[in-house]
């Protein structure tokens, strides 16, 4: 296989290539040479690679769910550690995948002080955030690391996913916040930054939970 030049490879934003027969070697390579401070994604399935780049919607989202995952953990003092959009990989899997946010939540305490991270020893991320379609290729690696729970925020709605029988299952709960009404709360208050702006949405979205915990406390 001859295999192109990443300078000549042009992925306009919204869009996505496909590369197949790439070996886990190539897939390194072309890691380091996209390096980590970059606006593009990438997820790699046993041979098909796919490159991503996201339209500024997307990241205006992403940072918004993101946000508002990291209110609600704090609001509830659940502790965590993000990695963000790090990339999840495992060369005996021949899978790897970057999340648009991701959480270490039970697993969080061995987490701490992390700069890198081997999931042969290390656990998959407890929750992972995705924006917009998510690809075959995406699925079937988080699948393949076994990563428990992912929500995936497709045509302005929260669709939660739960690793069952190694397959994922549509929830209407979130085992992470099982008493939350999570579909609803984080799909209205995403509307809601997009039509009042991000920084009343987020302090709106703060006293919600401040006032739900108070009414639950009894």
């Amino acid at each position: 296989m001859v295999m192109l030049q990443l300078s000549q490879i042009d992925v306009s934003p919204g869009q996505r290539i496909v590369l197949q027969n790439v070996n886990w070697q190539q897939f390194e390579e072309i890691l380091e040479e996209l390096g980590e401070h970059r606006g593009s994604r990438v997820a790699y399935s046993q041979g098909t690679l796919e490159i991503m780049t996201p339209l500024p919607e997307h990241e205006v989202t992403k940072g918004i769910i993101g946000d508002l995952v990291k209110i609600l953990l704090e609001e509830l003092e659940i502790d965590c550690e993000s990695f963000g959009s790090t990339t999840f990989k495992r060369q005996d899997m021949e899978r790897g995948v970057e999340p648009d946010e991701s959480f270490y939540i039970a697993n969080h305490a061995q987490m701490i002080g992390r700069s890198r991270i081997d999931l042969t020893a290390d656990p998959p991320p407890d929750l992972v955030i995705e924006i917009d379609v998510t690809s075959k290729t995406q699925m079937d690696a988080y699948k393949a690391l076994k990563v428990p729970e992912l929500w995936r925020f497709e045509n302005r709605q929260l669709r939660i996913d739960l690793l069952q029988n190694n397959q994922y299952i549509e929830s209407s709960i979130s085992p992470t916040f099982p008493e939350l009404p999570i579909i609803k709360i984080i799909t209205e208050f995403v509307e809601q930054a997009r039509s009042t702006g991000r920084s009343p949405a987020l302090k709106a979205f703060r006293q919600w939970i401040r006032q739900w915990r108070a009414q639950n406390s009894c």
